[in-house]
């Protein structure tokens, strides 16, 4: 995956969970480290993201398209892709097109990921209310998408 596919992704999955911006440099930077700080590290970062995980959930979350949630998202974005080229040891001409491709990739991320769960509770019925299993769907999405940026 080039760089440029790769920031835009973790910009996507930005959109969708912005812990993660900082969750994917984090687990790569620390990936085969051992150590206190390390899992210090990773503990932090976990907690960030189940946090979010939760909050996202919670009738009182506002709309990630909302001010100033949307531009929180697109900071996150620019930054985390920028902190992926660093830990990946990019040219530092690079970091301007990382964080120009965080930035889309979250803007795009936090357009598709509102309109999916905007689409999914106005046509579903059942026992989980529909934004929530559009919000669990999404988890699963930008989280296995996030492990792949982890590890590549």
């Amino acid at each position: 995956m080039s760089g440029v596919v790769r920031w835009f992704v973790l910009g996507l999955v930005v959109g969708g969970r912005s812990s993660l911006a900082v969750a994917v440099p984090v687990a790569l930077a620390l990936r085969g480290r051992g150590g206190s700080a390390a899992s210090v590290g990773r503990a932090l970062a976990l907690s960030a993201v189940a946090g979010e995980l939760v909050g996202d959930k919670l009738p009182v979350t506002p709309s990630r398209l909302a001010h100033p949630q949307l531009e929180a998202r697109l900071v996150a974005g620019a930054v985390g892709a920028t902190a992926l080229a660093l830990v990946r040891r990019e040219r530092v001409g690079a970091l301007s097109v990382a964080a120009a491709a965080g930035l889309a990739g979250a803007w795009t991320g936090s357009v598709l990921g509102a309109s999916w769960r905007a689409a999914s509770a106005r046509s579903g019925s059942g026992a989980l209310h529909p934004d929530v299993r559009a919000a669990l769907v999404e988890d699963a999405v930008v989280l296995l998408a996030a492990r792949a940026l982890a590890r590549a």
